[in-house]
């Protein structure tokens, strides 16, 4: 019997027990538990893993409280810059946008470059041209706007520091360093797999700076003969590791398991590159792998087998 599964992430880095108040605990393991059930309930009607990835990552873009989507952070300018990628496992089709704005979710920009371009990635104004092409959903930029994004930015927009994601006191007096990104991979029925990834980048980026969640292989990446893999963590290092890839890589070519593919290079080759952070991953069989080197992360996975659990520290 096939098993079916679905894994998330929302983020992963400092995230300690002590910094963050019941209430908001539990309204990030609802979140967590929200998409989750959206993208399973997908592969429990018989439908795609890239269905099923889009799903659960378009919840994940919709909660102010992941960075990504509607709860994406500030630039130097005072903006909302966005990306995302996802990617068909079977065929090994993906989809990528980077820099875009006003875009309700970017993972649904993704898959129409994906199904309906001939390319694999857009960026910039170009992007933005293709999801009004496409009739992909826009908000303004109030739909962006949250107050302890807002105050995050307000704290650092005068100097040339960036923040990964809340590195100030927000909210509730909610302290914490994490690495906003949001991510999802899925084995459908068919033993598919997809993995999707969606971010707001760094507060107060500047340059147009882009991290490795659009870029494929990087932060992004599934092929059904090895695994799909969604990255969360400092960028620059998983794109100079080319994590996403290398994961699959060790399995395909050092005959590895997904779980000590996924070990080796979250636990060994990024730590000795100075990459904090983590990844979720999911091979055909619908065996899974949440793994990181951080405080904590962001997390869920259900699958057929009965696992059902949303975590966030070690």
């Amino acid at each position: 019997m096939q098993r079916i599964t679905m894994v998330i992430h929302g983020g992963a880095g400092t995230i300690n027990r002590e910094d963050l108040t019941p209430e908001l605990e539990a309204a990030y393991l609802q979140g967590l538990q929200d998409a989750l059930d959206g993208g399973y309930a997908v592969l429990q009607e018989g439908g795609s893993a890239v269905n099923a990835v889009k799903a659960a990552a378009v919840i994940l873009e919709d909660n102010l409280l992941f960075n990504a989507g509607r709860g994406s952070v500030f630039t130097k300018k005072g903006l909302q810059e966005m990306d995302a990628a996802i990617m068909d496992g079977e065929t090994l089709e993906a989809g990528a946008v980077a820099g875009v704005r006003n875009v309700r979710n970017p993972v649904e920009l993704a898959t129409e470059v994906l199904r309906n371009s001939d390319h694999v990635f857009l960026s910039g104004k170009g992007a933005n041209d293709f999801a009004i092409k496409q009739g992909v959903k826009l908000e303004p930029d109030e739909y962006f706007f949250s107050q302890f994004r807002y105050d995050q930015w307000k704290a650092v927009r005068d100097s040339d520091n960036y923040n990964l994601d809340h590195t100030v006191q927000d909210l509730n007096e909610f302290k914490e360093k994490k690495f906003g990104t949001i991510g999802a991979v899925a084995c459908d029925q068919s033993g598919n797999v997809a993995a999707a990834t969606s971010t707001g980048g760094m507060t107060n980026k500047k340059y147009g700076r882009i991290g490795d969640t659009p870029l494929i292989g990087c932060g992004t990446y599934a092929n059904n003969n090895t695994c799909a893999i969604s990255c969360t963590g400092h960028g620059e290092v998983f794109i100079r590791a080319v994590a996403a890839y290398d994961v699959s890589a060790l399995i395909e070519y050092k005959d590895l398991s997904l779980a000590d593919a996924c070990n080796e290079v979250v636990l060994n080759k990024l730590v000795k590159m100075q990459g904090e952070g983590g990844l979720i991953g999911v091979d055909s069989k619908g065996t899974f792998a949440l793994v990181f080197n951080s405080a904590g992360m962001y997390r869920g996975v259900k699958s057929s087998d009965g696992t059902n659990e949303t975590a966030i520290y070690k």
